[in-house]
């Protein structure tokens, strides 16, 4: 039997690598991961050769197929995303419950995630945190989603692209405008930046800024 090595890599400083991923990397047969451009330059960093293969969600049936072929002729694979740890928003999940099917050894290399970056430098009180990754582009989703997230005791997270991001910060406004919010904008890379209060305090911040540009990782909290 094969085995698939579940790989965190950096979410955006390529220094945030453990020593055992990078270990892991060189001495696999193959490395599947969402776009091979984006991973062959954390690959080229650390001096590491070996053959890529995609997988991603648009095409992950396909991609479940080549991986499980080479976990049957006994081969090692690591699957990394983009960034993070996969399987919080990428098709690890996927793969992982096909493997598992299959009766292949399933092996996590944990490392950094946006998640658990924000949360430690948030400061949130209470010990429950909900994640629940990327929203519903469509706005009646999004907004229904936010109702039932904001009716919750728990804390939450959610990930938005520099697109949508205002948007969301407006719904927030319109539903929930004394709730303190924590964002975390291009975590651990060059212009990364923290932001917080409440929606409309952090629109003003956007709104002086101009262009939005970055990934945010969003946290929520107090009721």
């Amino acid at each position: 039997m094969g085995t698939l090595y579940i790989v965190a890599t950096p979410i955006g400083n390529l220094d945030d690598i453990t020593y055992r991923a990078v270990e892991t990397l060189r001495n696999v047969d193959t490395i599947a991961c969402e776009d091979t451009r984006h991973t062959l330059g954390l690959l080229n960093k650390y001096e590491i050769k070996k053959p890529l293969m995609s997988y991603y969600a648009a095409d992950e049936e396909r991609g479940i197929s080549r991986i499980l072929a080479k976990l049957d002729k006994g081969e090692s694979v690591a699957y990394v995303s983009d960034a993070g740890t996969p399987g919080l928003s990428d098709p690890g999940g996927a793969l992982v419950r096909k493997v598992r099917e299959q009766e292949h050894e399933i092996i996590p290399i944990p490392g950094v995630s946006a998640f658990t970056a924000l949360i430690s430098i948030a400061g949130v009180p209470g010990r429950t945190i909900l994640f629940d990754g990327f929203l519903s582009p469509k706005k009646g989703k999004r907004k229904n989603r936010l109702k039932q997230l904001l009716e919750r005791e728990e804390s939450f997270v959610v990930y938005e692209s520099p697109f949508r991001v205002l948007k969301l910060l407006e719904e927030l406004k319109e539903l929930a405008p004394e709730r303190k919010i924590v964002i975390g904008r291009e975590l651990t890379k060059k212009f990364e930046e923290i932001l917080t209060g409440n929606a409309e305090t952090i629109l003003d911040i956007l709104a002086i800024k101009g262009k939005i540009q970055g990934e945010f990782s969003i946290l929520i909290y107090e009721k």
